[in-house]
């Protein structure tokens, strides 16, 4: 039996959040089969669970935010992404203020975090959502075109593309393709940054937003130029941190995927309407296990690698 999997231990980080600035503490903790990843806002005066799904998400604008009653966390697709990339299923993530910690601005922090506390199989089928048919959303056109699909697939890879127009991100590699069977999340996706440009940073911050970043959690450009001492950690890492948030915003579906994803220009509004399109379409997609773990697709038996 392909086996559910939580975390051994509990482990702690403090951080602050990208765009609300505050100091934040996170707990991740065990949690039973079946739980789900569930944020728990323990500094309201009753704490608040939001259990993450599809229609949990709240808001889309610059992060996804899930919500629950009144209650919300905003910037959870850095996380998100590091349970996908190492197959964690049930967690909880005690949170005392309204925004996941940035920390580095990859999910690397998230990935050392969660391999460091370790991972537990559990008595419970692994449950994945398999993609039967393809599932498309499109918006805009001509040089305003975005769109996403869902194709069936044995496993799951991802395919992104961005076009910016911008003279540094244009000089890197905008298409990357990642296939979690034969790839390494932590090695290959996990320390691609959250990237932003001085011009937008003014702006934002004029609005209370981005409070938080700084060059030591973001890479920031001006019109010309890298303006981070140490550079770029990867070739094409502009399209890698897309690729990163695309698999956080799919993950909070609440379960793992069997499907290859495709997008361009996609973002984390385009993300979510793709999942919900999904789940609109019961023919769409199936619940499966797997008995025999040779009957799983490559890479989602094995534990998760280290770096």
């Amino acid at each position: 039996m392909l086996q559910q999997r939580t975390l051994k231990t509990l482990t702690r980080a403090v951080g602050v959040g990208l765009h609300s600035g505050q100091r934040v503490e996170l707990t991740l903790r065990p949690a039973q089969p079946d739980t789900g990843i569930v944020f728990r806002r323990v500094d309201l005066p009753i704490p608040v669970d939001i259990p993450v799904s599809a229609n949990a998400v709240s808001d889309t604008r610059l992060a996804s935010t899930i919500g629950s009653g009144g209650a919300k966390v905003h910037t959870v697709e850095h996380l998100m992404s590091a349970c996908a990339g190492l197959g964690l299923d049930n967690l909880y993530v005690d949170i005392t203020a309204e925004e996941v910690p940035i920390l580095d601005g990859s999910s690397a922090s998230f990935v050392f975090l969660l391999q460091s506390a370790g991972i537990a199989l559990q008595n419970a089928p692994r449950r994945f959502v398999r993609v039967k048919k393809t599932v498309e959303v499109r918006e805009g056109s001509g040089d305003n075109l975005k769109w996403v699909r869902l194709d069936p697939y044995h496993g799951y890879k991802l395919s992104f593309e961005i076009d910016f127009d911008h003279r540094v991100v244009s000089s890197t590699g905008q298409r990357v393709e990642f296939d979690l069977g034969s790839g390494n999340y932590a090695r290959d996706i996990a320390r691609a940054r959250t990237f932003g440009f001085t011009r937008d940073v003014e702006m934002m911050r004029a609005n209370g937003l981005s409070l938080g970043g700084g060059l030591d959690n973001a890479v920031v450009m001006d019109d010309y130029r890298v303006l981070n001492a140490d550079g770029l950690r990867y070739d094409d890492e502009f399209v890698k941190h897309k690729m990163l948030d695309a698999m956080g915003d799919l993950y909070l579906i609440g379960k793992p995927l069997l499907a290859s994803y495709s997008a361009f220009r996609s973002g984390h509004a385009l993300n979510n309407r793709l999942l919900r399109e999904l789940l609109a379409q019961p023919d769409a997609f199936e619940l499966a296990t797997f008995e025999d773990e040779k009957d799983a697709p490559a890479g989602f038996a094995l534990p998760a690698r280290a770096w």
